[in-house]
């Protein structure tokens, strides 16, 4: 059996910890989600939007409230282009490092900036009790796949692999809109979207895979 790097796909133990959180979407004809997380920044976002414009591709936001705080322009434009957005917590905080009161207010503090029912954790990381309140108000996202972009010890073909190898019907991707993946991102991502489309594969959005997996209306 193949190793795989738990940084690419959380280990499947932490599903039966959060149950209700979405890890992957439907399937159905080769399906896949795009997501992006630590954003909005003036420097790389706008160039994030103008590339899926071009090959009209819809995806989800999971924004750090400090950072929509401070460009509220281009939260706006995320929107404007016809993306979902999620909230990541207003200071990028790691749930297993926090107490449960200071994570929940600080998602809400983000919430004043972030209107979504979308939430992603940074890391990945929660403590049950915290999963368990976030579940009252917000739909988790997790995810099937991220690309490490952010690491800048990889290089780009690197994180091309990362998601062309491990792709599968289904997958919840991860790229990051920041600064510190925008080397990785810029040389990637068009290659990445590229290679996916060529296998056959149509990017979908979340409000699709949260449907299509519960029958909701959400």
């Amino acid at each position: 059996m193949q190793f795989l790097d738990p940084r690419i796909r959380l280990p499947q133990f932490l599903k039966r910890f959060f149950p209700g959180a979405l890890w992957t979407g439907p399937a159905g004809e080769n399906q896949i989600y795009l997501t992006f997380d630590d954003g909005p920044v003036p420097e790389v976002t706008p160039w994030v939007l103008d590339l899926l414009r071009n090959e009209n591709i819809k995806s989800c936001f999971f924004c750090v409230g400090e950072n929509v705080m401070r460009f509220p322009d281009v939260y706006q434009q995320i929107l404007n282009e016809g993306h979902l957005t999620g909230n990541h917590t207003y200071n990028h905080l790691q749930g297993l490092k926090t107490g449960k009161e200071h994570y929940l207010e600080n998602t809400e503090k983000a919430a004043q900036f972030i209107d979504s029912r979308f939430f992603r954790p940074p890391h990945g990381l929660l403590k049950i009790s915290q999963y368990q309140e976030l579940c009252r108000k917000y739909q988790v996202v997790m995810w099937d796949i991220v690309s490490c972009d952010y690491n800048q010890s990889l290089t780009a073909k690197t994180v091309i692999r990362n998601v062309t190898k491990n792709v599968r019907p289904g997958s919840i991707i991860i790229f990051h809109d920041s600064y510190k993946a925008r080397r990785n991102l810029y040389a990637a991502l068009p290659v990445v979207i590229k290679e996916l489309k060529a296998l056959g594969y149509r990017f979908g959005t979340l409000t699709e895979a949260v449907k299509g997996l519960k029958g909701t209306s959400f």
